[in-house]
This record gives C-alpha cells, sequence and structure tokens, in this order.
C-alpha cells in the first residue's frame, strides 16, 4: 500500500503486521519489515522516525545475522539522510556500506540500486565524471532485463550524467 501511493494506510498495515507477528514469538525478517517502515516513514516525510527504523533493523539485523535486505536497510539510511541538514558525508558512507555488502553477497540488482543512489548524490555534489564512471561498470554488468524499474532509472541517470560530463 505504501509504494502504491498510499504511505499512512501502508505504515499502519506494517506496524500492525510487525506487532502481530511479534506476539507469535516470532522475529525471523523483522529487519525486512522495519524496513518497510522506514521506506515508509520516508514517504510520509518522518525523516526522523525512519532513521530510527532502519537503525533498529541494522542492529537486528547484525544481530541475528538475518543480512537478506542488509543493502536495502543501508541504502535506505543514506536516502533518509539525505534529507537532513549537513548528513551528506553520513548519507554517502551509508551508500558505499550498502555497495561493500552487495558486493559481498554478490547480488548485482542491490549494487545497482545502492550505486544510483550515490550518484544521484555526487550528481548533486557536482561529481557528475565520477558518478557516470561508476554506474557505468555496474549498469554495464547486465545483459537482460534492461524493462525492469531499476535498469530504466539507471539508464537514465547515465544519460543526465553524460550530459553534464560533456
Amino acid at each position: 500500500m505504501s509504494e502504491l501511493g498510499n504511505p499512512v494506510d501502508g505504515l499502519t498495515e506494517i506496524l500492525e503486521g510487525i506487532e502481530a507477528y511479534h506476539a507469535t514469538d516470532a522475529h525471523v525478517s523483522t529487519p525486512w519489515y522495519l524496513g518497510m517502515a522506514a521506506s515508509a516513514q520516508y514517504r510520509l516525510g518522518n525523516i526522523k522516525m525512519g532513521l530510527e527504523y532502519t537503525a533498529e533493523a541494522l542492529r537486528l539485523a547484525e544481530d541475528t545475522k538475518d543480512k537478506n535486505f542488509e543493502v536495502e536497510l543501508w541504502r535506505l539510511q543514506g536516502e533518509l539522510l539525505r534529507c537532513c541538514d549537513n548528513s551528506e558525508r553520513e548519507a554517502e558512507d551509508s551508500f558505499h556500506q550498502a555497495i561493500d555488502v552487495a558486493q559481498r553477497q554478490h547480488a548485482k540488482l542491490w549494487e545497482l540500486r545502492a550505486t544510483v543512489s550515490l550518484c544521484r548524490l555526487w550528481q548533486n555534489q557536482g561529481k557528475c565524471a565520477e558518478a557516470h564512471q561508476m554506474l557505468s561498470e555496474i549498469y554495464g554488468w547486465f545483459t537482460e532485463g534492461f524493462d525492469t524499474v531499476d535498469l530504466v532509472e539507471a539508464k537514465a541517470l547515465l544519460a543526465e550524467l553524460a550530459k553534464r560530463v560533456e
């Protein structure tokens, strides 16, 4: 619901779901669920609460070794930090952490998403040549799926960066 444009109801469903899930003493995938809540908070502009959810999710991922969603949690944390004053360095660190984890997990799609986020930050900082180079390398790895949302977004960003590099 949140991803489809109704973050208020989506967040309510997510939080009620987490509560009901934990009432059964189940905790597997909780970092993922908290990440969904953080994403909904981001959509609502509740940056502080989104950061709290991502911090808790990353802590749980480390404690439980439930690392399936770790890359996206680091990326999401970076996106949330981009919304905060004077937090560009922390946002960049989060994006780099996401990319490092994706590379260790051999998760190319997650790596692409994190790279797109980092390159958008760099684009805003005027580092277009560096962003274009980095994004070109990961984008060039893909041989199919060019109509998927992530690859379409990456291709569009590459085109924007190329215009600024010329």
